[in-house]
């Protein structure tokens, strides 16, 4: 019998994680080019993560980025639900208490990229602390 492959040596074939860090890549050149500061990627905290963080200005700008290949069973906005954005939200929260700030001293908003095969949607201010 013929050994099944794990994936790791599969030239052509990019893993979930490939992909993910492939559209990270592709919005957050999208946002820069569109006038936003990189502050950082992939940031992991014990209550959520947040894919990127950029600056708008004076406002912290948080950002969802979601990828789909194709939209046949809903486009990639279509995976931001309401608990999603929940855990978006608390990650944000955790990480400017971090810096001594909070949703009620700075100004914040919550972006979303959507990418669904080649066309990206970017969809700013897409929800609030209120959700």
């Amino acid at each position: 019998m013929d050994p099944v492959s794990s994936g790791k040596n599969r030239s052509g074939i990019l893993s979930r994680q490939q992909k993910g860090a492939r559209g990270e890549l592709q919005a957050r050149r999208h946002l820069e080019q569109a006038g936003l500061n990189f502050v950082a990627a992939n940031v992991r905290c014990r209550v959520g993560e947040i894919d990127l963080i950029m600056r708008d200005k004076q406002c912290w700008v948080f950002v969802e980025v979601r990828y789909r290949c194709n939209g046949r069973f809903g486009g990639a906005i279509a995976t931001i639900t309401r608990q999603k954005q929940q855990k978006l939200l608390r990650a944000a929260a955790h990480w400017l208490a971090l810096r001594g700030a909070s949703f009620e001293t700075v100004d914040c908003r919550f972006d979303v990229v959507a990418i669904t095969g080649s066309q990206l949607e970017w969809l700013p201010d897409a929800f609030n602390a209120e959700v």
